[in-house]
């Protein structure tokens, strides 16, 4: 009667000595490999980073459910090397995996749990098996210890959320450290019900960052209109008569009809910003307005940012003393809107009030001394009060800040003119202004 076969088709010892010696080794290459991951991942919210090599004692557990071919070689397994990224949201997790696949030789791509029903506990998250970039491996594992390996060395890169993450550590304590596997009904309904929330968390964390996404686009292209018939505004000041047209290309180049379906405040508010970005104001003012006098008795900030949005809309439509009023309301509301203060002394410059408009920049530089912007709408108030000195000295700060744009240089220009003509210092003139 034949023998049964051992289960032990290696020596443990002779395993253990061989590994113990290479495990310096693959720490060397996990803290190389980390940090090449560190320069090419970039997203948003900067991802947290992990790296473990396996202990010797879950390789071996691995090794001995595997049962590979006796041979001379160590065997290697393909996860004995690990990184972990953790990302803040969803979408975060396929931008890494695009660039990690954009920048290392990948030999395996798998999304863990994505083929779990609902009803099923588990979580998913992206595991790659990358090589071991070859300037890593070479400057990390020796030529003698090269001669135990015949598998190429690998690394499994995980990517997860920091929720995946935190049901990864607690499942894998639960049930696969333990060997445990619930069939008690309702701790598994208990089990499933952690995931099911965990996973709605992660959907509505990226819900939001969606929606505040969406709000920031509103809001840059609204700015960006409001400064671009500001500019016009001005530019017609300085060119003393010159025509103002007042429709905006931005605007014109924008379709009307709205991506967004009202609900909530939130939703009105996009609503209402879409609606001031295409143009339709009389909309865009009928919501703002509807939104104040629902939240009549809102956080007093909350009511500040819209009433600063509306005053924008009604500065868009030419309607000054009504921008002027909601701007001074958002003020009452937030003494620490500087965005407000130096709206109001736009709209002051515009009905050229300079002398009110320079006292409402002034507040706002006080509470943000690096508005490059405020110190330029100071400098064309000075200038068309006549003190030409002092608009050069708000122009060169402007510029010291970084503003530099063809707006900045006309108006650099007609002062080197008045000053010429009033034999003022042209050392003053340069072009970075060396006096600022």
């Amino acid at each position: 009667m034949k023998a049964a076969e051992s289960p032990v088709f290696y020596s443990k010892e002779e395993l253990k000595r061989s590994y113990g010696e290479c495990e310096p080794s693959f720490t060397l290459v996990l803290e190389s490999l980390q940090s090449e991951l560190k320069k090419i991942v970039s997203c948003v919210s900067t991802p947290a980073f992990k790296y473990r090599v396996k202990t010797f004692r879950s390789y071996y557990r691995k090794l001995v459910k595997l049962h590979p071919p006796r041979s001379p070689f160590m065997p290697l397994l393909t996860d004995i090397l690990g990184i972990r990224v953790i990302c803040s949201f969803l979408e975060d997790i396929r931008i890494v995996e695009k660039q990690i696949l954009d920048n290392f030789t990948v030999f395996e791509v798998e999304r863990k749990g994505a083929d779990r029903t609902f009803s099923e506990f588990g979580y998913e998250s992206v595991h790659m098996l990358v090589h071991i970039p070859p300037a890593i491996y070479d400057a990390c594992i020796s030529a003698e210890l090269r001669k135990k390996f015949r598998e190429p060395l690998l690394c499994e890169i995980q990517i997860r959320t920091i929720l995946q993450d935190a049901w990864a550590e607690v499942e894998h304590e639960l049930v696969y450290k333990s060997e445990f596997s619930p069939f008690d009904l309702p701790l598994r309904r208990k089990l499933a019900s952690m995931n099911a929330m965990l996973s709605l968390a992660d959907i509505v964390f990226q819900e939001i960052r969606d929606y505040q996404n969406k709000l920031n686009s509103e809001i840059d292209l609204r700015r960006t209109a409001f400064y671009e018939q500001a500019d016009i505004l001005s530019g017609g000041k300085l060119d003393a008569g010159g025509e103002i047209n007042k429709s905006s290309a931005l605007l014109k180049a924008m379709g009307n009809a709205s991506p967004y379906v009202q609900g909530t405040v939130d939703d009105m508010l996009l609503e209402a910003i879409h609606a001031h970005n295409v143009g339709d104001l009389n909309k865009a003012i009928d919501i703002y307005t509807r939104i104040l006098n629902a939240q009549a008795a809102a956080n007093p900030v909350a009511l500040s940012v819209i009433y600063k949005h509306r005053g924008m809309a009604y500065f868009a439509q030419n309607k000054y003393e009504e921008a002027k009023r909601d701007f001074l309301t958002s003020v009452e509301k937030d003494v620490n809107n500087y965005m407000a203060l130096y709206y109001v002394g736009i709209v002051y410059s515009v009905l050229n009030e300079e002398k009110e408009a320079l006292v409402y920049f002034d507040r706002s530089l006080r509470i943000n001394t690096y508005q490059s912007h405020v110190y330029y709408r100071k400098a064309l108030a000075l200038f068309s009060l006549g003190r030409f000195e002092e608009s050069l000295e708000n122009l060169n700060t402007a510029s010291s800040l970084g503003l530099r744009d063809g707006e900045c240089e006309h108006l650099r220009s007609l002062l080197n003119e008045k000053l010429s003509a009033q034999g003022g210092r042209k050392e003053m003139l340069q072009e970075n202004g060396d006096s600022a």
